[in-house]
């Protein structure tokens, strides 16, 4: 957990959505809207400077500019990427609502994070960003109901299941062998690059976890945010970019 004891000191991490308003899903906004909420009051109640910036209402300059002196990145979850992003069929059967102008700006700043070192976590639509932004593909539907209930309000959306993650990762590290996890998603990563290293699979073999091999960034593509996650689990998820932020607080 961070521990600074002046305010000054505290470390700013800015959580990073699609946008603010939804007029034609109220109800799954408001089910978003409360899971980005509780990523931001975890990481206060952790000792962070945490606000919410929705990246599709302020489009790419002007979130690059918002966020240009955050010591942490945090990307939720939201509407597809659009396939013109990373190569993905176009007018898929499955594909689902995009938002342009999100992309654009999301993955500009997912960008720039891994340009300069940023300690960032991306979580469901964030963790599939961080494959786009290293060169990497997605799944484009996945067929079932293991990563998600087909059918059902976004309340009663997200499906338990275990995820198992590599010996040796950070992400292991905080939640042990096989945690278990809440995920609703019809799309996934297929491939990474750029020192972006898979970490974590379901029993099907979907990736559920990446971690950058030289950098403090992470992605899982379940939501450890959502209430009926495990108690503590997105408190430990944060902590794996605090230890960095903390120090170059502290140091400036």
């Amino acid at each position: 957990m961070v521990d600074v004891s002046s305010s000054s000191a505290r470390p700013r991490l800015v959580v990073v959505e699609v946008t603010r308003s939804r007029p034609h899903a109220p109800r799954y906004h408001a089910y978003v809207g409360g899971m980005n909420e509780r990523v931001v009051d975890t990481a206060r109640g952790r000792g962070w400077e945490a606000e919410r910036l929705a990246a599709g209402d302020l489009g790419t300059a002007a979130l690059l500019r918002a966020a240009d002196d955050a010591d942490a990145v945090v990307v939720v979850g939201g509407e597809d990427l659009a396939p013109s992003l990373w190569g993905g069929p176009a007018d898929h059967p499955h594909e689902g609502r995009h938002h342009e102008a999100a992309d654009e700006a999301q993955l500009a700043l997912v960008e720039r994070a891994l340009r300069r070192g940023t300690p960032l976590l991306g979580i469901c639509r964030g963790h599939q960003l961080l494959a786009v932004a290293t060169g990497g593909t997605l799944v484009p539907h996945l067929d079932g109901d293991l990563h998600r209930t087909p059918g059902a309000p976004p309340e009663r959306y997200l499906h338990e299941h275990a995820v198992d993650l590599a010996v040796g990762s950070r992400l292991r590290a905080a939640l042990g062998a096989r945690p278990l996890v809440r995920s609703g998603h019809h799309q996934a990563v297929a491939t990474t690059g750029g020192g972006l290293q898979v970490v974590g699979r379901a029993e099907d073999g979907v990736v559920e976890a990446v971690e950058h091999a030289t950098l403090p960034v992470v992605g899982v593509q379940w939501h450890p945010e959502d209430v009926g996650s495990p108690a503590r689990q997105l408190g430990a998820v944060l902590d794996l970019v605090a230890p960095v932020t903390v120090a170059r607080r502290l140091a400036a």
